[in-house]
Formats: C-alpha cells, structure tokens, sequence
C-alpha cells in the first residue's frame, strides 16, 4: 500500500540530473524533526544503456530547510546503469529496487527528503521511474 504523501517522484523520464517531481512540480516531503527509518522504493519502468557508459545516480537527499537551500546530505543512494560504470556483473534493467534509509546522519536530523536523479555518460533516452517512501 502506497501512502500518496510520501510519493517522491511520478512516472516520467529523466535525461539530465534534476530533482524529482510529482505532476511537474518538485516534491519534498516534511516527515518532521525525530528520526525515521523506512525504505526507499525506486520503481524503473524504462533504463537505457546502449552506449555502455551511462550512470543514473538517484538519491533519497535530506535537509533541514524545505527549500533545499542550506545543508543537506543523501539518506539513500541508487546506482543503476551500464555495467562498465556499475561493475555488478550486468547491465542495470527494470524492476523494484528497495533501500533502507534513516533520516540521521552523524547525529544531525534531517526534517525534509526529496529524490534527486544524477546523469552522465552518453545518454539519448534516460531512465522511467517512479519513488516512494514505505515502512
């Protein structure tokens, strides 16, 4: 069961590093000043990796401001792509992809998280996902 608040990013392609939206507009989810723990789900509909050198790097980033402005740091990270950059014995393909995530690092609790996708390499198409956030 998906909480629609926690959401991060609807389905749509991504060809250049960008923060993830929700119906166009960029997502940040306020889960408030304690610690959380859950799971980061990354759902990919489409990858491409024709050119052998491609890197989508998608990030669950924390902050304590909900404009992203100051400080802020990654919760989760997703490496997916061509197997010459990933080094994990195949080419990244679709599918559900889960990571644990907690909203504390080093003692310093971060209050908002947004998904943020990095792409590099020669890429045409990109990567169809969509993120959530679940217990």
């Amino acid at each position: 069961m998906i909480d629609y608040t926690h959401i991060l990013k609807d389905a749509g392609l991504v060809a250049s590093s960008a923060a993830a939206t929700v119906g166009g507009e960029a997502e940040i989810v306020d889960l408030g000043a304690a610690k959380v723990e859950g799971h980061f789900v990354v759902d990919v509909s489409a990858i491409e990796v024709d050119s052998g050198n491609e890197l989508y790097k998608i990030a669950l980033q924390g902050s304590n401001q909900s404009n992203f402005a100051g400080v802020s740091g990654e919760c989760a990270v997703l490496n997916l792509g061509a197997n010459a950059v990933i080094d994990r014995g195949a080419d990244s393909g679709t599918g559900r992809y889960v990571m644990p995530f907690q909203t504390e690092q080093n003692g310093e609790v971060w209050q908002y998280v947004r998904a943020y996708t990095t792409v590099s390499g020669t890429v045409g198409t990109g990567i169809n996902y969509t993120a959530h956030l679940a217990k």
